[in-house]
């Protein structure tokens, strides 16, 4: 009986020196592993310059249409959200008023300044992007307007006083609320398409006459809506 109890605590003995042995290894408690944050990069300044030819009015001319405006655009792209832009264009007009039957003609070059404003900034991944913007436009120009001639009713009617007005100065401006899309259709070739509102702010009418046709502006009215199409090249630097 002895000698099975003195068996007994040597083997309780031997198993307790191992669970001490291993006890540390078993019972460390693991190291917490660093969990690295993705950092976020950052979205450089200047993404690139891009050029564009507005040819919707070019379009409409060569169909027949009394009236061309067509325009250059130049615009950058700061971190793919702010995109300013400088518009350079070309408006003409040789029509007849059928209502009144006057005959206008005005040709002068126009500008716009604005900004517009990348709606999917965040969104890198797409071909293109949807925005909206603003433009303050400017033109200098002058026109000619003829009409048949006028009665005068001072002399009953034996008289007949032309209507004719030659190199009439004008000048005007106006604001542009718009909305747009611009898509990439091969490697650095883009289109894109925007409608925009326009709200004439001044022009300059004469006593007899006042201009029919605004370069860039275009119809002299309180306010028009246009539709513009761009055919745009991302240049390579």
């Amino acid at each position: 009986m002895k000698k099975r109890i003195s068996e007994f605590i040597s083997q309780l003995l031997i198993a307790s020196s191992l669970l001490l042995i291993s006890a540390p290894a078993t019972g460390q408690t693991p190291a917490p592993t660093k969990v690295k944050k993705k950092e976020k990069k950052e979205t450089p300044l200047y993404q690139g310059t891009a050029v564009g030819l507005e040819i919707a009015g070019l379009a409409s001319h060569l169909l027949g249409s009394d009236i061309l405006s067509s325009e250059i655009q130049i615009q950058s792209n700061l971190k793919n959200r702010f995109l300013p832009v400088l518009e350079i264009g070309y408006g003409k007009a040789d029509a007849v008023n059928d209502g009144t039957n006057l005959h206008y003609k005005t040709s002068a070059p126009f500008f716009r300044i604005g900004m517009d404003y990348n709606i999917m900034y965040k969104k890198t991944h797409l071909p293109g992007y949807l925005y909206v913007g603003l433009r303050y436009g400017m033109t200098s120009f002058s026109y000619d307007v003829d009409g048949p001639a006028m009665t005068d009713p001072n002399y009953g009617g034996l008289i007949e006083v032309p209507y004719s007005y030659h190199g009439q100065k004008s000048n005007a401006s106006w604001l542009e609320g718009l909305v747009g899309i611009k898509v990439k259709i091969y490697k650095s070739f883009c289109m894109g398409w925007s409608v925009r509102y326009k709200m004439r702010m001044s022009v300059k009418n004469h006593e007899n006459s006042e201009p029919w046709y605004i370069p860039g502006f275009g119809k002299n009215a309180g306010s028009s809506f246009n539709l513009m199409y761009h055919l745009i090249y991302n240049l390579p630097f």
